[in-house]
């Protein structure tokens, strides 16, 4: 059996159900052993880099790795940022590339490049095979990897020598990585000593990242502060962790977050981070961040409390009390049956009274067709009841998906995170829609982001993927307009975007296109949208001196959050 034939095996052998890519020269082998393969439908991608993040979006809307297959040289390093992106926000996917005989490497041969070494930074894992004997075992050592621990991107490089031969004999196909261990379960000191800070706290509050979504702690996150009364603040990826129906959410902290939740982390005497990395969109300055919870650490009855899967991030960035160590969701089942149940009236009492004073709004237009950004994702929310799914691209647009669409379970929303990359909607809605069939997949993106990888919406309509696209178009990179509004004097340098006819590119794509101008229209145009059973690209013209609030100046503390002018 090739090498080649060898992949197709083992892809089924691991579940692969659908996989995305581009064929090219180093590559063909493994194409042609693909061709009608039984174990997975392979999706045609019109760029390298969309393959990436419809892998991105399918794993994130599954739980299951996405897998990616490109050519050698120009082939795999349009992959280099998903790669980045998938390892900032821990999505698992394996990306298999070609490469140019094994005798050639190092000639400057065509499509040639050292993949290895320039996905080295940007990957969990990655390797060189070098021999037919050896892709069993390395193909087999991907999937671990990429799944275990805190889960990320791995790549294997395959020269097209290698997925030519045939392997002749029996091989070892266990994996073989020495030193490489997660561990699972914090200590039972520690997770007496973590429920001991929990039950002596008067105004605790939970954290929450991805990582508890990606650990399905969500359900026993909800046991544990429905028995404490311990409200829930999630980052931008832990939307959904928590539902946000409940009185016990205070929804989004961070740079656009929710006032109350910024000032709740602020005010907490005991911080419980769960499967979150105190990126510094959240703590601001971190000298000054949670002051409240270092006092209560320096009279032994309070602090910040971090769980998580991977030790690196335990005292990355912030300081923690005490750092447990292992898999989120069987950490917290420990801990459950420790807590006390405590009212804590007082503290919930002052955050009802934020939650009151400050919620996500925005200034209402009396002008007949003027339409808010705010209003299409709100309409969005009411007309799919906050169950679809949400991808988005990266800007100001995403962060009014995120303040405004209110999240009921997770894997709703899959979006960019740390790397911030526009372009990341399209395809990842595409990935998304794979994933969950029944489910309504909608990406708000904004001009600027859908610009970047809009063509995949060939793709879907090619393949028949019902995958909706909202942008929400103000004829400006928007993110970048507001930061040169608030601290640029409102020089526009380079920001003004001159867009085609969105609906008119629709249908060159061979996709239907709406147009939404004005409010008065926006429900039947969400509806028309909602209702078509294929593909959809809306283009709805929204005001373009929009600003996002709140808003927490990089480096600053919550004390200099900006309200907004409402």
């Amino acid at each position: 059996m090739t090498g080649a034939r060898i992949f197709n095996e083992l892809m089924g052998e691991h579940g692969v159900q659908h996989m995305f890519g581009y064929p090219g020269g180093a590559i063909l082998p493994v194409f042609d052993a693909i061709f009608e393969s039984p174990y997975f439908k392979f999706i045609l991608t019109r760029h390298e880099q969309g393959a990436g993040h419809m892998a991105e979006g399918y794993a994130r809307a599954s739980g299951r790795p996405g897998v990616v297959l490109v050519t050698s040289g120009p082939g795999a390093t349009n992959t280099v940022t998903p790669l980045q992106d998938a390892l900032m926000d821990g999505t698992p996917i394996v990306v298999f590339t070609g490469q140019v005989a094994t005798g050639a490497i190092g000639t400057d041969a065509f499509q040639e490049a050292d993949v290895t070494g320039i996905t080295r930074p940007c990957t969990k894992w990655n390797v060189l095979v070098k021999d037919v004997r050896d892709i069993p075992r390395r193909i087999n050592e991907a999937f671990l990897i990429a799944t275990s621990g805190r889960p990320g991107p791995v790549l294997v490089d395959l020269p097209k020598d290698v997925t030519a031969s045939v392997l002749r004999e029996p091989v070892d196909v266990e994996p073989n990585l020495p030193g490489y261990h997660v561990r699972e379960l914090g200590t039972s000191s520690e997770i007496e000593r973590v429920a001991e800070l929990i039950n002596r706290a008067e105004r605790p509050v939970f954290y929450v990242g991805q990582g508890a979504i990606l650990a399905g702690a969500h359900e026993v996150l909800r046991q544990c502060a429905k028995l404490a009364n311990i409200p829930v603040t999630t980052t931008l990826h832990g939307l959904g962790a928590f539902d946000e129906h409940d009185d016990l959410s205070l929804h989004m902290l961070g740079m656009h977050g929710a006032a109350y939740a910024n000032w709740s982390m602020r005010d907490a005497d005991c911080i419980i981070a769960v499967g979150a990395r105190f990126d510094d969109r959240v703590t601001g300055d971190p000298k000054r961040f949670a002051p409240s919870a270092r006092a209560a650490e320096r009279e032994g009855r309070g602090g910040i409390i971090h769980f998580d899967i991977a030790p690196e991030q335990i005292n990355k960035v912030v300081g923690v009390t005490i750092g447990v160590e292992g898999d989120v969701r069987k950490n917290l089942e420990l801990l459950l049956p420790m807590l006390e149940s405590r009212p804590r009236a007082d503290w919930l009492e002052r955050l009802r009274g934020w939650r009151h004073d400050h919620p996500f709004r925005y200034k209402a237009d009396d002008r007949k067709f003027h339409l808010k950004p705010q209003a299409v994702v709100e309409e969005l929310c009411r007309q799919t009841n906050g169950e679809a799914i949400l991808t988005t691209g990266v800007g100001q647009h995403q962060m009014w998906a995120a303040q405004f669409y209110k999240f009921r379970r997770p894997r709703q929303w899959i979006t960019s995170g740390g790397l911030g990359t526009m372009g990341f909607g399209v395809p990842a809605s595409v990935g998304a829609k794979l994933a969950q069939p029944d489910c309504p997949v909608i990406n708000i993106d904004g001009d600027g982001s859908f610009c970047m990888t809009g063509i995949e919406m060939v793709t879907a309509a090619q393949y028949g993927i019902a995958a909706k696209t909202i942008i929400l178009n103000n004829d400006f990179q928007g993110m970048v307009k507001q930061w040169q509004d608030n601290f640029y004097e409102g020089r526009y340098s380079h920001t003004e975007m001159h867009n085609p006819d969105f609906k008119a590119l629709a249908e060159a794509m061979r996709v239907k296109g709406v147009r939404c101008e004005s409010k008065t229209e926006l429900p039947a145009k969400i509806a028309e949208l909602l209702e078509h059973d294929g593909p959809v690209i809306g283009d709805f013209f929204v005001e373009k001196h929009e600003h996002v609030y709140p808003m927490l100046p990089a480096g600053q503390s919550v004390d200099e959050m900006i309200l907004g002018d409402f």
